[in-house]
């Protein structure tokens, strides 16, 4: 189904999902145990990052530093993630005027030159440095370090049923597709990529994800 012939959500945050159970991974104490401890050492390392993202994405535009958008995580619940605010405030909006011109493939939207980010928010996206917010998602056990990206509600409306498995495990910071080409996926190829973090997921797949995520982060090829 290609962009342009596919109907746009009628609300951004809008859903109500089916339970999906969880597999055994996402119960294991040694993969949160990586999450609490990584995470805790990366806000405290990083948070002069933080501190200046925050003043640059409150200077550059009107509104807050930080937005919360609806995701859907581990057995189809509905929590806040947060980020850095790389679009302007009126960006849940005008979702709808921006949804046919949408490149992706398939449900997951995608607008390289997408009219409501805003300047800094394009740097800040080109480095994944929007996303550092999520680390709190994770210490509260919403989200996981490694795991599927979570998905808003208004595009888990348009999935298939037979991608739902994702649900089986946490949302990820990082995950196959950050280090594989990201946007640059068609959905096909990001799908198959979650079905194999599903099949092999466990401690030693994150580290090894975690390893591999800097550098693709650093490329910042098919971020934006």
């Amino acid at each position: 189904m290609k962009a342009e012939s596919r109907q746009a959500p009628a609300s951004p945050v809008s859903g109500s999902f089916a339970y999906v159970a969880p597999v055994a991974v996402a119960r294991d104490p040694w993969k949160r145990s990586l999450d609490v401890v990584a995470s805790s050492l990366m806000l405290a390392v990083l948070s002069p990052v933080f501190l200046a993202v925050a003043v640059a994405v409150k200077v550059s535009s009107k509104g807050p530093a930080l937005y919360k958008g609806k995701r859907v995580g581990l057995s189809g619940q509905v929590f806040d993630m947060v980020k850095f605010r790389s679009m302007y405030l009126d960006a849940d909006r005008r979702l709808s005027e921006v949804w046919q011109r949408g490149e992706s493939d398939a449900p997951v939207f995608k607008l390289k030159d997408d009219p409501r980010v805003t300047p800094v928010g394009r740097f800040i996206r080109k480095y994944s440095l929007d996303e550092l917010p999520q680390l709190l998602n994770v210490l509260k056990g919403e989200m996981s370090l490694v795991g599927p990206r979570a998905l808003p509600t208004y595009e888990v409306e348009l999935l298939p049923m037979q991608y739902h498995d994702r649900f089986q495990v946490k949302p990820g910071v990082t995950c196959y597709w950050q280090i594989s080409g990201r946007s640059n996926l068609s959905f096909e190829d990001r799908m198959a990529l979650d079905k194999k973090y599903l099949q092999h997921a466990g401690v030693w797949t994150d580290v090894k994800i975690l390893a591999k995520t800097p550098a693709a982060v650093l490329r910042g090829e098919g971020a934006y």
